[in-house]
């Protein structure tokens, strides 16, 4: 098995080594897998426990106060899952992959995608908030009224700063600025067959409900035949060039894994102007790219 993953595009952490140990063990977790699929589980299953990373428990915040997790996959048979929405759900990667090999469907969101996890043995009611996640959220006088005012609140706060071209570093960080690109995604390969996953908190001070780029098909993962890939960054961005499938296109035209990253962040950097990462698995290599500060990555294989 081959594993790449990722923990975000963004700035530099301040503590890089210790997230980089967090890293690795995702890599390895998944490489000692039996399936892609099981793979891309595995690993992120490691990411969405670390409060280091922006998915699971220390997610970002929305304007209500709560943290909602989103997360899909996708193998090379095209099969896609994928669940959005979710409070109190740790591992959103374990939801996604219930949709995708128990549901008909391709996309569950809400509550109805919690009630979906507890059915299958994914835990709910989790306490998602870190001690720095509650504080940050608190210092910036959070709205108490109806969406109006969330949206008065937030417009001097979502997109923000470093926040608004994929900047931010570990979570927590000082008030007004959103370190919120530490979205973790995966991609495995067995040598036949491709499994692609991304997972997020979302970003930090969007309005109650937004959903990012992360379980939208296309644009925070992408997989087919050729490869698998999985995108971080200015979520609302990804979506509107579909980034992923951008850097998958590539793998179908015959371009290696890290061409097809680097071309795939050019083009999103040409359309955009914003900030982004992507990882890449294709049938010979991996590949990497991104036009922020840092993005760290791991590879294992077994």
């Amino acid at each position: 098995m081959r594993v790449i993953v990722h923990g975000g595009a963004g700035g530099v952490p301040d503590e890089p080594e210790p997230r980089q140990a967090v890293l690795d063990q995702a890599a390895d977790r998944g490489a000692a897998s039996e399936t892609p699929l099981d793979a891309v589980e595995a690993a992120l299953g490691i990411l969405e426990s670390s409060p280091r990373f922006n998915a699971g428990v220390g997610g970002a915040v929305q304007s209500d106060g709560v943290v909602r997790t989103d997360a899909g996959v996708m193998t090379s048979d095209r099969e896609i899952g994928a669940a959005c929405s979710m409070p109190g759900v740790e591992h959103a990667a374990s939801v996604a992959r219930v949709v995708h090999s128990e549901t008909p469907h391709v996309f569950v969101s809400g509550d109805h995608a919690v009630d979906l996890a507890a059915e299958f043995g994914v835990e709910t009611g989790v306490d998602l908030l870190t001690d720095e996640t509650r504080d940050r959220y608190e210092a910036e006088d959070p709205p108490r009224g109806g969406p109006r005012e969330h949206l008065d609140w937030l417009a001097t706060r979502f997109g923000s700063g470093g926040d608004r071209a994929g900047g931010g570093s570990e979570k927590g960080g000082e008030p007004g600025r959103a370190p919120d690109h530490d979205t973790v995604g995966a991609v495995a390969t067995d040598g036949e067959t491709f499994a692609a996953a991304t997972s997020t908190g979302g970003r930090s001070f969007a309005l109650a409900g937004r959903v990012g780029d992360v379980p939208q098909v296309g644009s925070g993962f992408f997989c087919t035949e050729s490869g698998g890939a999985s995108a971080t960054g200015a979520g609302e961005d990804i979506a509107r060039v579909t980034l992923s499938r951008l850097a998958v296109g590539h793998l179908e035209d015959g371009v290696g894994a890290q061409a097809a990253a680097e071309r795939a962040i050019d083009e999103f950097e040409d359309l955009t102007g914003s900030g982004a990462g992507v990882v890449v698995l294709g049938d010979e290599e991996a590949g990497s790219a991104f036009n922020t500060d840092g993005m760290q990555t791991s590879i294992a294989r077994r």
